[in-house]
């Protein structure tokens, strides 16, 4: 007696059959919305690199963040853009900066969002780097952290619900956590940017976040785009001084990379999309080269797929509304 041949197929031809057998789903539970925050009252002023998004100041931020709400959305992540520098990043400490003035507003208006802050010194130096600079201009890692603290520690206390540094400075994470803990902020987690690649994909968001290095690159302290062992190390690093969420970042171009620290940890694991993947999608769908509303939906599928429990992205409320 033969054997029926294997018919794949078959468990294709029903459009039912395929949506009770798939595999991988993305929901609004597993997005994260980056939004930038600057000083002032009653802006909202588009951002020319990434189409669709804007700068926003605490009160816009905390409209948004409503509505946001309104259309199923469950969290979003805060990058500020104050109107003073330093060559230290100081302003970023600052308990009445934009960050901290939206977070209170957002936690006001919407308490039911998740509230989560990018924490690094590039949007705060005035030479645009994640730290503090020696007088020939090498970044001093140990003499950031410090810094680094300060900036998460304020932003637990206007009311963040977790913190995420960026940064890539080693020991971040036990400095964070530390000055978290000593104030009283134990139940803060903390969302690392664990696997951050010296990416060329950072572009847009440079030009959005005001953070493009005065001079050099960063190169020295953010990953080789040719490593993938060094990112199960540097996951593994940041685990162990307390992160409770790692991220790798950029998303689509290192899926590999996010297959690997998948494998490594059962912790939950982040991806972020970034605004120069972002924005190729919205380039190539506005040229019509491709269905844009498809492309978009399968890219996060692939990064769900890779491993990923959270997507920082730019497409959430556009993924919101195509699932209404």
């Amino acid at each position: 007696m033969a054997f029926p041949v294997d018919r794949p197929r078959r468990l294709r031809d029903s459009a039912v059959l395929r949506d009770l057998l798939r595999e991988t789903r993305v929901v609004p539970e597993d997005l994260v919305y980056p939004i930038f925050i600057v000083p002032g009252r009653g802006v909202k002023s588009p951002i020319g690199s990434l189409a669709g998004q804007c700068h926003l100041s605490p009160d816009s931020a905390a409209r948004l963040a409503k509505s946001f709400r309104d259309e199923g959305g469950r969290a979003l992540i805060l990058f500020g853009i104050p109107d003073r520098k330093d060559e230290t990043g100081s302003p970023g400490a600052d308990p009445e900066g934009p960050v901290q003035l939206a977070v209170r507003e957002i936690k006001s208006a919407a308490p039911e969002l998740l509230v989560a802050t990018d924490v690094c010194l590039c949007e705060y130096t005035s030479h645009g780097h994640c730290g503090v600079l020696s007088p020939d201009g090498r970044v001093l890692n140990d003499p950031t952290l410090e810094l680094l603290a300060a900036q998460a520690l304020s932003h637990a206390e206007a009311g963040a619900d977790l913190v995420a540094p960026s940064d890539m400075m080693d020991g971040r994470v036990q400095a964070i956590r530390g000055a978290l803990d000593g104030a009283g902020h134990e139940r803060i987690p903390i969302m690392s940017y664990s696997v951050k690649y010296a990416s060329a994909f950072y572009g847009p968001f440079r030009e959005a976040a005001q953070s493009t290095p005065r001079s050099g690159d960063r190169k020295g302290y953010q990953m080789d785009p040719a490593n993938i062992r060094e990112a199960a190390r540097e996951a593994e690093l940041d685990l162990a001084e307390g992160a409770d969420i790692v991220m790798v970042k950029p998303a689509g171009p290192y899926l590999d990379v996010l297959r690997e620290v998948r494998l490594l940890t059962k912790r939950p694991l982040a991806a972020y999309q970034v605004s120069g993947e972002f924005a190729m999608l919205r380039a190539a769908g506005d040229a019509g080269l491709l269905d844009y509303k498809a492309a978009a939906l399968e890219s996060l599928l692939g990064i769900k797929r890779a491993g990923a429990d959270l997507i920082l992205t730019y497409l959430a409320p556009e993924f919101l509304r195509w699932r209404a």
